[in-house]
């Protein structure tokens, strides 16, 4: 029997329809009033799955009839969508916050909301409540389905709202999403995070795992193909344990294998991944697959089995490269790409040397390394921390070997014909075009207007670290 207890009801949804309709009938009336429609700005830190989140969000303003736009100073409601990985990006954000509120003074009737992890936090919510009176309303991730029911409270009654975590963290289906891109496409089939890492916050502020049914997520991405989409990944803090939360028949590789069926031309990625979870029949299926990338990110954080427990991983350097064997058996073409975690609390010199034994022995396509910053409410928050000094010396090191790792990996691929899919003009030089690989590698080419959001044959001239140079050529 399935348990489907981690799906919200449809009378819930439904009521945040209704919402909807009374929210677009007053700015549709707005807009004959004063010729204009009311807009709306979105913005968004941290991770991939915030963006999915986000999209949500400019969705549901857009069905309510708000106009989306780019700048905060244009809008009428200004939505904050905050990360809480780390302490920085909390500051930032609320650096930013900060910032609205000489635009709350011009416009009075400028709406302010914060969202997302920061806030699911207690004391980051009494911060806004005492520090920020301007912010109108604050909602956490739980209830990010019940956006267009406190922006009617908020108009209807004027009170600023906070908005309680949800006591059950339920997964809302037919929610509109406003895509940011029209070639690369996120889609998200689980949310929360049942690991607790002692390092992480996730799996408070985002809740235990929930796993959407199988038959949405393929109706998603078939839509997704059939408008045109070439790159679509799927998200979840840990993809691998997909459908166990639910009592599901089917897990993350039989989801991967039908949605492989689907006819196109597109390519699927998935993040993330945990190496406790990750098995060889996933492995199989993405050897076996046509439309899946040959490309996986996962996440080794440290090359200690010391520090991997203190971590509270749930595998060994052993298990890990297991794992890394058997897809390199399967696919000797596939692009490894990892996270690491530098100078975490007890980390001791013989284990960071375990570290840098471990990215000679995989040989990493590219690492997303960070130095270790404590997270209040934490375990790891609680342990002996490394002199921050030692943390630096030891990021510099990791980095300078990863790169020699990189630019050997990448030499090869010199002279090699790959398939791009086109980003189109590159943000750090106008003058050059630039795309990724199947393997995920960035790659800059001279291109073409028409070149955005396609698929191009590309032949590298030139390597480095972090990625290839070369041209286009003709199919």
């Amino acid at each position: 029997m399935i348990n489907k207890n981690n799906i919200l009801p449809r009378e819930e949804v439904e009521a945040q329809k209704a919402y909807i309709a009374r929210m677009r009938a007053e700015n549709d009336a707005y807009l004959a009033e004063h010729g204009v429609r009311r807009k709306a700005f979105v913005l968004t830190f941290g991770c991939q799955q915030n963006e999915a989140d986000s999209e949500k969000l400019s969705g549901l303003s857009e069905a309510m009839g708000y106009e989306i736009v780019g700048a905060p100073e244009d809008a009428d409601l200004i939505v904050v969508n905050t990360c809480a990985i780390r302490e920085h990006a909390e500051q930032k954000a609320l650096s930013i916050v900060g910032q609205y509120k000489h635009l709350k003074a011009k416009n009075p009737d400028l709406i302010i909301a914060v969202c997302g992890c920061m806030v699911t936090q207690e004391h980051r919510k009494n911060d806004i409540k005492f520090r920020y009176p301007y912010v109108d309303f604050v909602f956490g991730t739980s209830s990010i389905h019940r956006f267009p029911q406190l922006l009617w409270d908020k108009r209807e009654k004027g009170k600023r709202l906070y908005c309680p975590e949800e006591k059950e963290y339920l997964v809302a289906e037919g929610l509109p999403i406003r895509r940011e891109s029209d070639y690369r496409a996120w889609v998200s089939v689980m949310y929360g995070c049942n690991n607790f890492c002692s390092y992480c916050i996730v799996p408070y502020v985002r809740g235990r795992e929930r796993s959407r049914e199988m038959a949405p997520i393929v109706a998603e991405v078939k839509e997704l193909v059939a408008r045109g989409y070439k790159d679509i990944t799927l998200l979840g803090q840990n993809v691998n344990s997909y459908g166990k939360d639910s009592g599901y028949p089917y897990d993350f590789a039989d989801l991967l294998s039908e949605l492989d069926k689907i006819e196109g031309d597109y390519q699927l990625r998935f993040m993330t991944s945990h190496p406790k979870d990750a098995d060889r029949k996933l492995i199989d299926v993405m050897a076996d697959s046509k439309h899946i990338a040959r490309h996986f990110h996962l996440p080794m954080q440290s090359g200690s089995d010391t520090i991997l427990k203190a971590m509270n991983r749930h595998y060994d350097t052993e298990r890990y490269l297991g794992i890394v064997d058997y897809m390199r058996k399967k696919m000797p073409d596939v692009t490894i790409t990892s996270d690491i975690i530098v100078g975490f609390p007890g980390e001791t010199e013989e284990d960071f040397e375990g570290t840098l034994a471990m990215l000679r022995r995989v040989e990493f396509d590219m690492l997303y390394s960070f130095i270790y910053s404590a997270r209040k409410g934490t375990p790891a928050a609680e342990m002996e921390q490394v002199p921050r000094e030692i943390q630096n010396a030891r990021f510099d090191r990791l980095l300078a070997l990863q790169g020699e790792i990189a630019k050997a990996k990448n030499q090869p691929l010199v002279g090699q014909k790959l398939r791009v899919l086109c980003d189109g003009v590159s943000k750090n030089n106008p003058n050059l075009y630039s795309g990724r690989t199947e393997g995920n590698k960035i790659v800059f080419f001279e291109g073409v207007p028409e070149d955005r959001g396609q698929f191009v044959d590309f032949v590298a001239d030139r390597a480095d670290a972090f990625a290839l140079y070369g041209k286009k050529i003709a199919k």
